[in-house]
Parts: C-alpha cells; structure tokens; sequence
C-alpha cells in the first residue's frame, strides 16, 4: 500500500472513532426488568393437584408462557392451608421467576387464623393481579334428608352432634367457609380434614361424610352428574353455571357471602417494570378467548379491567383482611 493510501486509511479511522464512541454511549446496558423474563418461571400453587387453585392456574399457565416467551412452570407446594406455599414466594428472591397464586385463604383469612403468621400478606409480597373470583357450593351425601338450605338447617340442628362435614385441610378457605356456615347456622359438626377436597369427595360420594363447602370449579362436575346433592351456592347472587340453585342469601342465610378469589403475587422488592410486563401478560391471556372461555366454564367470574392494576390487588387484599376479621373472630377459628 502506497503511502498516501496508507494515510488515507488513518484519517478515516481516526475520524470515524467518536461517532462510534458516541454512538455506544448513547445505547445504555438494559436492566433486568427490560430483559425479564430470560428463564422459565415457576408459578407456586400452594394447594394439590386438582385443587380449585390448581384447575385456574393450569388453565393460565399455557398462554401466559406464550406471551412472555418463557414457560411458566407450576409447582404445587400443599400444606398448612395454603401457607407452606405462599411463605416460600415470600422468602424468595426478588427477581421475578418465583411467582404466588394466591387465594381468599393465603392472603386474608390465614393472616387472621395464626396469633403469630409465618408471613404478612399486605407488605410481604409485590401484588400484581386480581385474576377471578368463584362462589363456594354446600353439598352434600347423595343420601342426605334434606333438598334446601332450610331443611339443610334444620336437620343439621337436630343431628348436629353426628354430622361430619370435609375439607381441604386445616386452614384451608373450605375449612373456613363450612366453619363460618356452621357459626351462622348455630351448629357444631365434626371437622374431617383432607389434603384437597379432591380427596375429600370420593368419601361425600361414598356417605363417609356429610357435607362439603367447595369451589364451584371443583365441584361442578359431581354436581351436573347428580352424585351430590347441591343445596346453595354459598353468596349472595347464584353460580352463572348453576343459575336454578338458589343462594345462600336468598334461601334465608341473609347477606351470607363465601367466595373464593385468585390473584399473581411476586415477593416484595420485585422490580416494578417486572410486575407491569407480567400484569399486562396477565390481562392479555384473561382477555384471550379461549382462556376466558374455560374460566367462564368452570364457574368463574373474571374481574374487570378496572380491577386487574397491582395497585388494585394490594387494596383489596386489605380490604379481605378486614372483611374477614369479624367473622373468623366470631367464629373462634384459631390455628395455633
């Protein structure tokens, strides 16, 4: 190469290096919350296989990995009414991959059952959506005397010392909602507990036990083949999927009202650009037909637009604490 070229190509490069300089400066490093996720995540469902919980999440899962383009992963971590599960989120890193399904149980009425709660639901988790909500069902033995809640009541008055009632373990939301049924009725009846009422229903069919308080989603299916009786949806408005079974509210238990509901939560200090990517994946796979119309089928009610913010979810889990307090302390339910 000739001396001029040769000179030629040193002006160019060296003219050409702050425009590079420059134009690497200006494209900052991305932060984690822009790359989230880069690794499957684990969804934590703290109830069993089969659960009310795990129908939802199963439902969910699919297309939320199809969003975010990462798979979303389900573990069910059962135990102590669905804390075991939800205290393992709340000790978890902050870094987006351990996810909590969270329920009426996990994050309200366990904080009120425990003196001293392994975790506080309103300040020990990063909230990022309320997904649905679902009516519990009283059913009963296929054998049962009674067609409706008011012959429901007063035969359980007067058997109430040989009744056995199941439920998805100590702890868990049908534990407390047959509990609170059983304070509005002024009964008493024998707790039996199981790991899921999964477990418990196969005994309800077989006239082991007597009764059972169930989600809808879980209960359903025994319920349109007829091997249970279905004496009330346990609210105050009917099951869109049951709509000739009266409520509990217009069959005399006024303003009785037992529903369960669902919401994501993330362990506190999660980066809040990480629970706005998987607020909005959350609402997108909601509002994805073929999800909502599986959810609809199994008895749930998705919440509006309006309700789906994290922002919201973390007023409403406080909202459910006070709700429940009075009635949990009325009904002298303790887990300790």
């Amino acid at each position: 190469m000739s001396s001029i070229k040769m000179l030629v190509v040193m002006v160019f490069a060296l003219t050409a290096l702050p425009a590079v300089a420059q134009t690497t400066a200006q494209t900052p490093a991305q932060t984690p919350a822009q790359t989230w996720p880069t690794r499957p995540m684990t969804l934590v469902v703290p109830f069993p296989a089969g659960s009310a919980s795990d129908v939802v999440a199963r439902i969910l899962a699919p297309r939320l990995s199809e969003i975010l383009k990462k798979q979303v992963i389900i573990e069910n971590v059962a135990g102590a009414g669905g804390t075991t599960g939800a205290l393992r989120v709340a000790k978890a890193p902050p870094d987006g991959y351990q996810i909590a399904f969270g329920v009426t149980g996990t994050h309200s009425q366990n904080q009120l059952l425990y003196k001293q709660p392994p975790y506080d639901a309103a300040t020990d988790f990063a909230p990022v959506g309320l997904i649905a909500e679902a009516p519990y069902m009283l059913i009963t033995r296929p054998n049962f005397p009674a067609g409706d809640l008011k012959q429901f009541m007063s035969h359980a008055k007067a058997n109430q010392g040989k009744l056995q009632y199941g439920s998805g373990g100590p702890g868990s939301g049908t534990h407390i909602t047959c509990l609170l049924l059983n304070t509005a009725i002024g009964i008493e009846a024998t707790h039996v507990p199981y790991r899921s009422t999964s477990q418990a229903m196969p005994d309800l069919l077989a006239e082991r036990i007597d009764y059972l308080c169930d989600p809808v989603q879980t209960s359903l299916p025994a319920i349109q083949q007829k091997t249970v009786k279905a004496i009330a949806t346990l609210s105050r408005d009917r099951a869109t999927v049951l709509p000739a079974l009266p409520s509990a509210h217009e069959q005399g238990l006024a303003n009785f009202d037992a529903s369960i509901w669902f919401a994501l939560f993330f362990p506190k200090g999660t980066a809040p650009g990480i629970v706005r990517r998987l607020n909005g994946a959350l609402s997108t796979a909601m509002d994805t037909r073929s999800v909502r119309e599986s959810l609809e089928r199994n008895g749930l009610r998705l919440v509006a637009p309006a309700r789906r913010s994290p922002d919201y979810l973390s007023r409403f889990v406080a909202s459910e604490i006070k709700k429940w307090a009075g009635p949990i302390r009325a009904s002298g339910a303790s887990l300790d």
